[in-house]
């Protein structure tokens, strides 16, 4: 597929098929993140793949923590919503990186593209990624129970074969969102 058309394409995936995804398919997904820019070549990202008991584990805690976490009244949370989706997608990448207060704009930044690439390489393989961010709120013991307490978990990508056709979202046109100045 051209990469423009991967890119009109792809679309945040909530529901999944029960059917694995294999080995070979998780590893190039990382390898195409492995290879993205990042800010002064630091590469500050580990991926770690989770499936069955740790992937619903972790989504258990998001869902026991969302009761002690003031949210926004008027928007509402979405991080139980978040978590049934985890535990039906039959893969979870964890996305951590070290703590470093000094590199943390550039990093994330980076990990914002690793992530990237991996969304649009499974879409290129015709595999299904939801971009999660709502981890936040269990980073710390989600790091703690996967054995990286000294790590921060800034983000996870469910993986799996999707189970249905999102129609695109809308899109702020071009003439909002650029300017041209000399």
């Amino acid at each position: 597929m051209e990469l423009k058309e991967v890119i009109k394409n792809r679309r945040s995936i909530r529901k999944y098929k029960e059917e694995g995804v294999s080995k070979e398919i998780l590893e190039e997904l990382v390898e195409c993140a492995r290879l993205a820019p990042s800010a002064k070549n630091r590469q500050p990202w580990k991926f770690l793949i989770v499936k069955e008991e740790i992937k619903n584990q972790i989504a258990n805690m998001m869902i026991e923590r969302e009761d002690n976490v003031k949210f926004n009244k008027e928007k509402g949370s979405s991080v139980k919503q978040t978590a049934k989706i985890m535990k039906q997608a039959p893969i979870l990448i964890l996305v951590l990186k070290q703590y470093d207060e000094n590199w943390r704009t550039g990093d994330l930044l980076s990990i914002g593209g690793a992530i990237e690439h991996i969304c649009l390489r499974a879409e290129d393989l015709g595999v299904g990624s939801l971009w999660i961010r709502d981890i936040v709120y269990t980073q710390q013991e989600i790091a703690k129970l996967v054995g990286y307490a000294d790590m921060e978990v800034v983000s996870a990508i469910s993986i799996g074969y999707a189970n249905e056709a999102p129609k695109e979202r809308p899109r702020k046109k071009l003439t909002e969102i650029l300017e041209w100045q000399s």
